[in-house]
């Protein structure tokens, strides 16, 4: 084996980690953890959320990596991903679906015998919404596709509800509902500024079918849906003023900012939008949290 091979073969751990989209995967799992522990009146036990997070979690890695490796040929037309070792050929077919699937088995064989098979079963539905239905029906074929394909980035609250309960409550229904209606305006401000990747990848995202205009003006009304449905958590007597204050904090910069990109688009404000809808639902989830174990109860 030579130098450069050797140095090839001591890069790829740290190339099958990237595929499996460690940040978002952490932000999945954050979101499962918290509907285990909003769930639950005190803290779940410990051997079942660590059992729970890891196995959701090992399933999400899998599904990021089928992801990378079916749309591989288009990851190598956009310069935000062309680096990934399956864009670039680094990391074989084979090897990464193997690493996948052994990812992916290993998640579900925790979820099925140290959580329940309900966690499981939404869990694996989850896989193929993300990895099969989104990524090679939705994704290529609809401007929609990310609304219609959000259902299965909305899932990890009621899977960790699940993994808690064993049932699916009307409060996990919402935190399931908060997520979806966030997603479009959060993938829509990365598709605006990254337009002419998409153009290149063949990709028919919304700003590329419906133009920059429509979009914006999407994105606005989904703002505002996402700060209705993110207080029916109040209305339904589940949170209190904490978690009032932070929602209606956030939905008001949230607003603001779509506002201020429809009426005067830049690349910058959709790039700024883009990084405060991540923070977006780090807060709201963390106020929902705080508020669950502090709760003051709205007079």
């Amino acid at each position: 084996m030579t130098t450069m091979q050797a140095g090839r073969v001591a890069a790829l751990p740290a190339q099958l980690w990237r595929l499996a989209k460690p940040r978002v995967v952490l932000l999945i799992v954050f979101c499962a953890v918290i509907g285990m522990l909003l769930a639950t009146p005190g803290l779940p036990e410990p051997g079942l959320l660590i059992a729970a997070t890891l196995g959701i979690g090992l399933v999400a890695g899998a599904a990021a990596m089928v992801n990378c490796l079916v749309e591989r040929t288009i990851d190598a037309r956009m310069r935000r991903t062309q680096r990934r070792a399956t864009a670039s050929g680094e990391a074989g077919f084979a090897l990464v679906l193997t690493v996948a699937l052994t990812a992916g088995g290993l998640g579900m064989a925790l979820l099925v015998g140290f959580v329940n098979a309900l966690t499981a079963s939404l869990t694996l539905a989850t896989f193929v919404g993300y990895a099969i239905v989104y990524t090679l029906l939705l994704k290529p074929n609809t401007p929609q596709n990310i609304v219609i394909g959000g259902a299965s980035g909305a899932m990890p609250p009621i899977l960790g509800w699940a993994a808690a309960t064993g049932e699916v409550g009307a409060m996990a229904m919402v935190l399931f509902l908060i997520i979806y209606a966030w997603t479009p305006p959060h993938f829509w401000a990365l598709a605006l500024y990254r337009r002419d990747e998409y153009r290149a990848a063949g990709l028919p995202m919304l700003p590329l079918t419906h133009g920059e205009r429509f979009t914006t003006l999407s994105m606005l009304l989904y703002a505002w849906l996402l700060a209705a449905v993110s207080l029916l958590p109040v209305a339904l007597g589940e949170s209190g003023a904490l978690y009032l204050a932070a929602a209606l904090l956030l939905n008001a910069r949230f607003i603001g900012i779509a506002r201020k990109l429809h009426i005067h688009y830049a690349d910058e404000t959709a790039r700024r939008m883009f990084r405060q809808s991540i923070s977006y639902l780090t807060l709201m989830f963390a106020a929902l949290l705080v508020d669950h174990y502090w709760m003051i109860p709205v007079s």
